[in-house]
């Protein structure tokens, strides 16, 4: 029987400790990280992410929209906020369920059932993603323009990727810099711009990633 690893992404050490205790008498592999930095970088050796919304350092709900983009695992998140658009914005941004910091034992273990359940029949992420004329293989990390491949740096394909994979959404530089640079860092716009000049020098045209000033930048047309 393959055992479930859960990864619970929760600052509180005591509310950690208890919900990973539960999950633990319930048969699964459960481990920890405190931050959403910590998240981006763990979540890939887990089957699910129990994801507190209130991090010292990435909002959660910016880091469940990161996971969500690369990976097709579930994510139920957990959050103390009240307002019922905290747990709206959740669901948008890609979580499974949604559930209050007070949830017992036996209910979290219903919903962990539930979403497992459904994310089985859940159809995978695409491997290839195709832009004629940009074709991105996401496992061999190869990217061709017309056929001719295109040679980019770790931190290019990933920011490529990750603006691809949603070619029709804005990407905050926030959450570039969570996703590919694994930091919370504010002073970002050096660096997201001078991957984006090189992208956009490789890729032969400007056009290939729109500046939303002031926001970020989405996926165009070459």
């Amino acid at each position: 029987m393959t055992v479930i690893r859960v990864l619970v992404v929760e600052d509180d050490a005591t509310e950690a400790e208890a919900r990973m205790h539960a999950l633990r008498r319930q048969g699964y592999a459960v481990s920890r990280v405190e931050t959403g930095t910590e998240a981006l970088k763990a979540h890939q050796d887990s089957d699910l992410v129990l994801l507190d919304l209130d991090l010292p350092d990435i909002d959660g709900i910016e880091v469940c929209r990161s996971i969500r983009r690369s990976d097709n695992k579930p994510i139920i998140s957990v959050s103390s906020r009240q307002a019922e658009m905290d747990r709206v914005l959740a669901l948008k941004a890609g979580a499974d369920d949604c559930v209050d910091v007070t949830c017992g034992s036996r209910e979290m273990a219903a919903r962990i059932e539930a979403v497992l359940r459904r994310s089985a029949r859940r159809p995978a992420p695409p491997r290839v993603i195709v832009l004629d004329p940009l074709r991105i293989d996401v496992v061999t990390r190869e990217v061709r323009l017309r056929g001719e491949p295109v040679a980019l740096t770790g931190k290019e394909f990933d920011l490529l990727h990750m603006l691809a994979a949603r070619p029709d959404a804005v990407v905050t530089r926030k959450e570039l810099m969570a996703s590919v640079w694994d930091t919370s860092w504010t002073d970002s716009s050096r660096t997201i711009d001078t991957h984006v000049r090189s992208l956009r020098v490789k890729l032969g045209a400007s056009s290939w990633i729109i500046t939303m000033r002031g926001v970020g930048y989405r996926m165009g047309r070459g």
